[in-house]
């Protein structure tokens, strides 16, 4: 079975009060893959620009991420340029070149149309929609992020691509700012009302609350000592949250309970270090270690 993911594959220059990176890695979809393909194997609908090269493509190789839907094209890729504070929930944009990223437009692999679970990645829903109309057959679950870019300047089209989603994972914000209701419990019916039957509202450093028509889960984010840089983090999340329910082709509430810590355990390991850094380096003993930990940490016996 497959993982389909479509998403940005970019390059960002990172500000934090620990440190700078410049021309690192980014994109959500570069996130995505490095975590799910922990649990599954991914394949990549994005696109790069000539200078993105052999040092970048050695980044995905020898792990079960499938490259052939990943476009090169004369000029550069996207590039993005951020800043954080000491508050590390939000990041200033001091820069955005979308580049070739500006002419996008997925063109799936014939044999890619025929994958079993589908996530798409933060960008235009017009082109979100157009992914899932590629699709020969309807997979068996279609996950869906975005922003409030989108949920201000492109909301019908957006309505229009929830439709045809079954997960919805955002932030905070942007599930209040599409439903207008500050109540989480009030926007998850209105979110069901729209399409998606289940919602995970990502909280950075205050973990994550996952809602399902049988009830509702939260979890804190795991506890780090040390917190470098906070890009990408939530495609992290996602990756390892729709990574590990592809991995176990179930979507009923305790697969995705596991799932939700998953992701966190996951999105844990990139803050750890600038870029993809850390998750390059981490061994599936240190994810199962982590894993371990987390239970051990939210479980209370006999309440």
């Amino acid at each position: 079975m497959s993982l389909l993911v479509v998403g940005s594959v970019a390059f960002d220059d990172l500000e934090t009060p620990f440190g700078s990176r410049e021309h690192a890695l980014g994109g959500s979809a570069t996130y995505f893959s490095l975590s799910a393909s922990r649990f599954h194997p991914v394949r990549i609908v994005a696109v790069v620009g000539e200078d993105f090269g052999p040092d970048q493509m050695r980044v995905f190789e020898n792990r079960p991420i499938d490259l052939s839907g990943l476009s090169k094209v004369e000029g550069l890729s996207f590039h993005w340029k951020g800043a954080y504070g000491y508050d590390l929930n939000e990041a200033k944009t001091l820069a955005t070149d979308l580049n070739v990223f500006a002419d996008f437009r997925p063109d799936l692999p014939a044999y890619y149309r025929e994958s079993q679970f589908l996530f798409l990645g933060n960008i235009d829903p017009v082109l979100q929609l157009d992914v899932v109309r590629q699709m020969t057959t309807r997979p068996k679950w279609i996950a869906l992020d975005t922003m409030n870019y989108w949920i201000r300047g492109a909301r019908p089209a957006l309505e229009a691509v929830l439709k045809e989603v079954d997960i919805l994972l955002v932030n905070d914000a942007e599930v209040r700012e599409l439903t207008q209701e500050h109540s989480l419990i009030k926007a998850y019916r209105k979110i069901q009302a729209l399409g998606p039957r289940i919602l995970v509202v990502k909280r950075g450093e205050y973990g994550m609350a996952l809602f399902t028509p049988e009830g509702i889960f939260a979890a804190p984010a795991y506890p780090l000592e040390n917190v470098f840089d906070p890009t990408g983090a939530g495609d992290t999340f996602a990756g390892g949250f729709l990574g590990y329910l592809a991995w176990m082709d179930r979507l009923d509430v305790t697969a995705l309970k596991h799932a939700a810590l998953v992701g966190s355990v996951m999105a844990s390991f990139t803050v750890e270090q600038f870029s993809t850094e850390r998750l390059e380096q981490i061994s599936q003993d240190e994810v199962r270690n982590r894993l371990s930990l987390f239970s051990d940490m939210i479980r209370v016996e006999d309440l």
